[in-house]
């Protein structure tokens, strides 16, 4: 699995006009990308690691100050566009194969006690976020 995680000051995910998924103040925008070999072990794993990486203000974790998460799908993450000008996306796991483990990362994640906002999968997003610091990290599980 693979996670491009943003510490935000707020985030939001917009579908056909109606607001899906939102955050408001300090808390982590991620990105999850779900390839061919992953399981729901690393599911639980990512889950894990998002829930207690010390990355927000103050070198905090989300399980430290209780901040919320807004988790969405994202198949472009394993794209590989290292020979010609297209992208390839045989990288990433499809539809049937991905959705029930990025389901997986925002249910542990809630048993861990996040509070999480998501996405809706395959559908065309419009996300929004205002990114502290700027601060971005890439997660490969």
């Amino acid at each position: 699995m693979r996670a491009v995680v943003q510490r935000v000051d707020g985030a939001s995910v917009v579908v056909g006009g109606e607001t899906v998924g939102e955050i408001v103040g300090e808390g982590l925008c991620v990105l999850v990308g779900v390839t061919h070999e992953d399981t729901p072990e690393k599911a639980a794993q990512l889950a894990r690691k998002l829930w207690s990486v010390r990355i927000l203000e103050g070198e905090k974790s989300c399980s430290d100050v209780n901040a919320p998460l807004l988790v969405i799908s994202q198949f472009t993450l394993y794209g590989d566009a290292r020979k010609g000008r297209r992208p390839t996306w045989n990288a990433a796991a499809p539809g049937d194969v991905a959705e029930p483990l990025v389901d997986e990362v925002v249910a542990r994640l809630r048993e861990l006690g996040a509070t999480v906002q998501t996405g809706r999968f395959g559908a065309d997003m419009r996300v929004s976020l205002t990114n502290h610091g700027p601060f971005t990290v890439l997660l490969d599980i």
